[in-house]
Formats: C-alpha cells, sequence, structure tokens
C-alpha cells in the first residue's frame, strides 16, 4: 500500500530544497509602501545583503523610515548633508577576510565580522533630493477578491479591517488582521497568500494557541516569521492558494539567519505551523480531508 501523501512534509520540504538551492529576494505582492520595505542600499546604491537586510527593515519599521538609502556619518558629510542632532545610528554588520601567517609560515585567509553604524537619509539634511526616497502610492490595479476564500477566512473569527494604509499586519494589540485593499495587490493569490500569513500570526494570540509572547527579543520575533510564512504555506496548500515556493523560501532564508543559521529552527517551526493551520481550518469549520 502507498504511503498516505503528507502535505506538510512535502511543503517543509520543498522550502528547505529552495534555500539549499538559492532564492531571490522576497517581494511584497501589493502596490503603496508606508516605510523602507524595499531592499536597503548603501549611500553608492549598492543592495546590503543578508542579516543586514533583515537588521534595517526592523530598524526602518520601528523609526519609520522611508528611504531605503543608508550611510555612515562621513559618508553623508561627503555628499553635503549632515546628521540631525540627536539622531541615533543602526548598526550593521560588514563581512570580509584578512590574510594571517599561521604557525607553519603559511598564509591562510581568515574570516571576520565587523560592526559600524549607519543612518538613514530620513535622518540626514541637505542630501541630493534623489536619496530621500518617497512612499509609493497605492495603485488601484483592479484585481478582484475571491467569494469562496473571502468566506472562508470570514469563517475563522478573525477580525479583518482594510484601509488604504499600505501594510498588512497582524497587531497583537488590538487582536486584528489589517490588510491594504485588495484591489491593490498584484493578483488575487496575492492578497489571499498573504492573509494566510497574518491569519496564521493570529493564531498565536492568548487567546488561540498561545505562541506569542510579545517578541521578547528578536530571536523571538524572527522564529514567528518562520511559523508564519511556513503555516501560510500549509494553509494555502490546503484551501487553494498554491504556494510560491521560491519566494517562501527567500523570505524563510532571512529569517534563518536571524537565527544564527539554526538549522533546527525550520523543523521547529514547521511543527508550530501545522498546527496554526489545523487551527485555522477547524476555527473555518473545514477540515483537513475537506480541504485536501
Amino acid at each position: 500500500m502507498a504511503p498516505k501523501f503528507d502535505v506538510y512534509a512535502h511543503v517543509t520540504d520543498t522550502i528547505i530544497a529552495e534555500i539549499e538551492a538559492g532564492t531571490p529576494p522576497w517581494r511584497k505582492p501589493w502596490t503603496g509602501s508606508a516605510s523602507g520595505i524595499a531592499l536597503p542600499t548603501r549611500h553608492n546604491g549598492e543592495e546590503y545583503r543578508g542579516i543586514n537586510i533583515l537588521m534595517l527593515w526592523v530598524m526602518a519599521a520601528e523609526h519609520g523610515y522611508v528611504s531605503s538609502r543608508w550611510m555612515t556619518y562621513k559618508q553623508a558629510q561627503e555628499l553635503g548633508g549632515q546628521v540631525r542632532k540627536g539622531e541615533t545610528s543602526s548598526t550593521v554588520v560588514k563581512y570580509g577576510t584578512f590574510t594571517k601567517e599561521n604557525e607553519l609560515g603559511i598564509e591562510e585567509e581568515l574570516p571576520y565580522a565587523r560592526a559600524y553604524r549607519v543612518f538613514n537619509a530620513d535622518q540626514i539634511e541637505g542630501l541630493p533630493e534623489d536619496y530621500y526616497i518617497r512612499p509609493e502610492a497605492p495603485r488601484d490595479l483592479g484585481t478582484e477578491a475571491d467569494p469562496e476564500l473571502e468566506a472562508f477566512f470570514a469563517r475563522t473569527g478573525a477580525e479583518i479591517v482594510t484601509t488604504d494604509e499600505p501594510r498588512a499586519y497582524y497587531s497583537p494589540a488590538k487582536d486584528h488582521i489589517h490588510m491594504p485593499p485588495v484591489a491593490t495587490f498584484l493578483s488575487t493569490k496575492g492578497y489571499f497568500a498573504t492573509l494566510a500569513h497574518e491569519t496564521i500570526h493570529w493564531t498565536g494570540s492568548e487567546k488561540r494557541l498561545e505562541r506569542i509572547k510579545k517578541f521578547a527579543n528578536r530571536e523571538a520575533y524572527a522564529f514567528e516569521e518562520l511559523v508564519a510564512e511556513i503555516g501560510a504555506c500549509f494553509l494555502g496548500a490546503q484551501i487553494g492558494v498554491p504556494p510560491e515556493f521560491d519566494q517562501s523560501a527567500a523570505y524563510v532564508e532571512g529569517w534563518l539567519k536571524a537565527l544564527k543559521e539554526d538549522k533546527r529552527a525550520i523543523f521547529r517551526a514547521a511543527s508550530e505551523a501545522q498546527k496554526a493551520a489545523d487551527f485555522v481550518l477547524a476555527a473555518a469549520g473545514q477540515s483537513k480531508a475537506a480541504a485536501a
């Protein structure tokens, strides 16, 4: 007898395979931006990579920075700008190698990591105008909702608030999900994949699976993001929103780096993601068998 197909194992294995293969950067699937959601760039336009992207995204979100440009104090001065008095810098990490002679007299290449401080262009006065990247206005693309999927998420009992604010998030304090209008999304699939991600966050409330503990530290936040993205893939596979594994894998890969490359984290997150996806299906009155 052939073994029963395990959708959760399949999704997890596929994400891991995509991570190992290398994937393109994750992009949000709606128009409009409220802050520095674009890939952070250096003063010369070169994009940051790896953990620096996540660190600068967090700082942009916390402080409401709009520009994606970051630079050192000296670089700002060289461009004719001046960091405003009282502004706080952000930390990024530079990785490289240096040559050192070992005990045998043989030169070796050794890695190093050095932290340095940068400021967002929004903290600096007097820069050329193109450094002040303005928020993108949401565009009505005419994307329409899927009535069946809309009804599914309504049955979960989650409060879904829609405004023109171009951000998708779950608010633990208010216990509601915020979504931009569906018309501003590039596709109906992108809208419901995003809603699935935020609904998985919703399951972490103290009222439900008690997974979210107010993000005591960056590692806890990173782990919750792993749970939400993997859970959204699980849920999407069940309700007819096929996951885009390359995009999800890129997103997951970034948060794994924030967890210091903990290779077991994705398996722990997959376990929590399965519980969350099952909770949403049950809340909507839909069994896994019926959804498959």
